[in-house]
């Protein structure tokens, strides 16, 4: 079994109620990599058996750590019309609630009607003249969490090198080339965990790490099953991280994942608090 499909086994018990189990394979600085556990409040929806369309939003606030061992998840349909359904998820530890969600599902019109993009390559940039990923090293591993050894990360600026540097740095942009490690047939579930592949912004600035951790994160999904199928297993997405306001204790941070023609898969938006 793939380390990743390992971490998201969840036993039914009923009642839109899952058992599970954190995984050693997804190890942070303190409780489990923050996307697995998106990728495990997402799971918890698509098994569920009154289940409704495809992710278009995912919204999970980290209320507590997670302790190593079992947990609960139950997923919960607040409301279900003829196109959309929405969510309720949360994360319990011995009767206490570690984490809360909300989703939203919809039966895409996929290829139907008008649409564009209006994203501004001077906030997050694409992929266009990047080295190609077979031309970059990959990031080092050592001495970083267990969860960074799952993914195979070749960085184009502002990677785990340059954060190990121990220098400040006047931008927090980061663009990268990443994959599962082994690979791995992409999904919802994995495209949730691999939006958050990137370390907190204020590290990179700071040049160094400080105590931080994610309050929450929204993940808007822009693909389609079929789309997310045609993207070869082995093959490395594109994926771009940016702060944007350091203030009080607390940034917010804004990333993209995009497949190698640069269409967009799936965009991020976090606060995390910070002390530095």
């Amino acid at each position: 079994m793939h380390p990743f499909d390992d971490g998201l086994t969840l036993t039914p018990l009923g009642d839109g109620r899952y058992r599970g189990r954190t995984s050693p394979a997804y190890a942070n600085m303190v409780g489990p990599f923050g996307g697995i556990t998106n990728a495990l409040m997402l799971h918890a929806v698509m098994l569920h058996p009154q289940r409704q369309g495809e992710p278009v939003a995912l919204t999970v606030n980290f209320t507590a750590p997670i302790a190593e061992g079992e947990f609960e998840i139950v997923a919960r349909p607040v409301r279900t019309s003829r196109s959309t359904q929405h969510w309720t998820i949360e994360l319990t530890q011995q009767d206490d609630i570690q984490v809360t969600a909300t989703a939203m599902f919809a039966l895409r019109r996929v290829g139907e009607g008008w649409s564009d993009s209006e994203a501004s390559a001077a906030v997050l940039p694409g992929p266009e003249g990047a080295a190609p990923p077979e031309a970059l090293p990959a990031s080092p591993t050592q001495g970083l969490p267990a969860w960074v050894r799952r993914y195979d990360i070749r960085a184009i600026e502002g990677g785990f090198e340059r954060l190990m540097a121990g220098a400040p740095e006047a931008s927090s942009l980061t663009r990268l080339w990443l994959r599962d490690e082994p690979p791995r047939p992409l999904d919802f579930e994995a495209l949730a965990s691999l939006v958050d592949c990137f370390y907190p912004r204020v590290f990179l600035r700071l040049g160094r790490m400080v105590p931080a951790g994610t309050v929450s994160i929204t993940t808007y999904f822009h693909a389609s099953s079929e789309t997310l199928r045609a993207q070869p297993a082995d093959t490395h997405l594109y994926g771009a991280a940016r702060g944007m306001e350091f203030r009080d204790g607390y940034f917010d941070q804004a990333a993209d994942v995009r497949a190698g023609d640069g269409s967009l898969l799936a965009r991020s938006s976090q606060v995390v608090y910070f002390k530095g």
